[in-house]
Order: C-alpha cells, then structure tokens, then sequence
C-alpha cells in the first residue's frame, strides 16, 4: 500500500469513527464518469438511504434521500467529503412517500473524493449511513 493510499485510509476511518458514529450497513461503490456514483442500503431500522454522487461543472454535486415512509419525521444531516464536513443542518420527512432528499453542490477536491453522509431521526434514533467515492 503506499503512502498516499494508508493517509486516504487513515483519513476515511478517522471520518466515520470521529464525525460520523453509528455506522449502519452501507453499499459503497466506487467510480466516475458522467453518471456518478449511485448507493443505497438500509439504516438501522426500517427505513432506507440512497446517496448520489456525480460531477457539476467542476464541482461535485450530492444528494442523499432518506425514505422513513412517515411525514413529519426530523432528521439531523452530516456530509463530508475527504474527512472535511461540507453540510450540518436538518430535514423533515414529507408527502407523498414520507422521505427527505438533501441537495448541495460542493467543491471537487484533489484525487478521489470520499463522501460520507450521515442522516439520524430525531424521534427514534435511527441512523442512516451512506459512502461514495467519486
């Protein structure tokens, strides 16, 4: 492994064991090109996550979407990108399908960049983890 590869993955751990604990089952998958990236799995309870990446003109565009299948439903949202955090806020799950999705464009750093988005219910707990490199 070089040099470069263990400091990728000491960064990648130090992301999910620091900022974002409660990992959950999580497809990764990795790629490029003008599609992006698709992932998808399930969060610690019954609802399920999917998180997009692609390229935007330079930059990287991410959408993660979390469907509880219950309206009214608050969830506190972390992403990051390379060990480096580029959204903190909430959402609330909606109609028709009870689900959320969270949009931001971010900056497209050197090399592989390594999205992590973590989505937790205010009212139950359950965490929803998603990965994507791009």
């Amino acid at each position: 492994m070089s040099h470069r590869s263990a400091l990728k993955a000491a960064a990648s751990l130090a992301l999910s064991a620091g900022m974002l604990l409660g990992v959950t089952t999580a497809a990764s998958a990795q790629g490029g090109g003008s599609s992006g990236v698709r992932t998808h799995g399930s969060c610690t309870g019954t609802s399920t996550w999917a998180l997009h990446v692609k390229p935007d003109n330079g930059a990287i565009e991410v959408e993660l979407e979390v469907d509880e299948t219950r309206n009214g439903v608050r969830w506190d949202v972390l992403m990051g990108d390379n060990n480096v955090r580029v959204f903190t806020g909430s959402a609330v799950t909606s109609a028709p399908s009870g689900s959320f999705t969270v949009r931001r464009l971010i900056a497209d750093r050197a090399g592989v960049d390594h999205i992590v988005a973590r989505a937790t219910s205010r009212a139950t707990g359950e965490v929803c983890r998603g990965t994507a490199n791009l």
